[in-house]
């Protein structure tokens, strides 16, 4: 493609994101300032249609860039919007405050997305390898009650309350607490043998039954499907999308928001190990959401991706500046995650 058609290409994608209406020669001519006539941008275009970068609405005699159009945009001619000093600050400071536990890390993450880009954010929590046990706590709530309490080494906590006999006191609970810590600490599930099972019966054959129960909660830990979670934000925002005035593209756009699974997949594919990717259109395979983009990267904690952040416009989305919001919140994700799991976030 020569610098003109460039030229061409460039104007009609950046009016179109911005105003949303077919885009003629004539405003070309106005807006843009080539240095050509508008018969001779017509001729541009005519052979940008014929390469299949843009198309012609049924409905107008303006131009609209195809799915081949925005790629060879985002790809070649597209100039990353850096973020203000403001955006930059808000990201930050919203990140930086206190949160209890990762969901409202993640919770604060999708609204800032949404936000900062006007459409509508997932954050995608997934983990790439079984759990390890890290540590469990027998906690005695009355003479008949106690609370086990099975930490993971990926911050996860399962509890569960169970019946004790009145015989069994605060000193049992410990030295019970103390001795599967020991055996078990740092292990998953493949590596809990029979033999180091048989160890633990034995040592602690008084307590058979806290003893059973206790370790049906961890193995029941263990060997839990890593099941994906993902947060929504900002799900009205397309709403106010010109695309979506249209009733029947409302309700396919909330039909594709309520498949949890499919948006987990749309983050979770073999791409989204490295940087920012961005897949528009028909490019998102095997779904009909031809009409949707997706603008997504990896956040990691302590080297290891774990999960994906991603935008879902129409689109026709400001890709400069989702890109630049999407790479440094995902930055920014990382360092606040690993933050709250060393405990510094409470």
């Amino acid at each position: 493609m020569d610098d003109r058609k460039q030229k061409v290409l460039l104007a009609i994608v950046q009016d179109f994101i911005a105003t949303a209406e077919p885009v003629g020669s004539r405003t070309i001519a106005k807006k843009y300032k080539l240095g050509v006539s508008p018969a001779t941008i017509r001729n541009e275009m005519a052979d940008l249609e014929e390469m299949g970068y843009i198309e012609q609405p049924h409905t107008s005699a303006g131009r609209v860039p195809s799915v081949r159009g925005y790629r060879y945009y985002v790809d070649y001619l597209m100039k990353k919007r850096e973020l203000t000093r403001e955006e930059e600050e808000l990201i930050r400071s919203q990140l930086e405050k206190k949160a209890r536990d990762v969901g409202k890390v993640f919770q604060r993450t999708g609204n800032l997305l949404s936000q900062l880009t006007s459409y509508t954010s997932m954050v995608l929590t997934q983990q790439r390898r079984p759990s390890k046990f890290k540590h469990i706590q027998l906690v005695s709530m009355s003479p008949s009650q106690t609370m086990v309490i099975v930490v993971m080494d990926n911050g996860a906590v399962h509890h569960r309350m169970i019946e004790t006999p009145e015989s069994i006191i605060a000193s049992d609970l410990e030295t019970l607490s103390k001795v599967l810590n020991a055996k078990l600490q740092g292990l998953n599930m493949d590596a809990i043998k029979f033999t180091l099972l048989k160890e633990l019966y034995f040592e602690l054959s008084r307590h058979k039954h806290i003893l059973d129960l206790s370790l049906e909660l961890i193995q029941d830990s263990l060997s839990l499907e890593e099941e994906d979670k993902i947060y929504l934000g900002g799900v009205f925002n397309m709403l106010t999308q010109p695309e979506f005035h249209n009733a029947e593209r409302i309700k396919t756009m909330l039909g594709i928001l309520e498949q949890e699974e499919l948006l987990c997949e749309l983050l979770s594919g073999e791409n989204m190990d490295k940087g920012v990717t961005i897949r528009i259109g028909d490019e998102i395979k095997d779904y009909d959401i031809k009409d949707y983009s997706v603008v997504a990267a990896p956040y990691l904690l302590r080297g290891r991706k774990i999960g994906t952040v991603g935008v879902l416009g129409p689109t026709r989305m400001d890709y400069a500046k989702v890109i630049s919001v999407v790479d440094f919140l995902t930055q920014n994700l990382s360092v606040a995650l690993d933050r709250v799991l060393r405990g510094r976030g409470r």
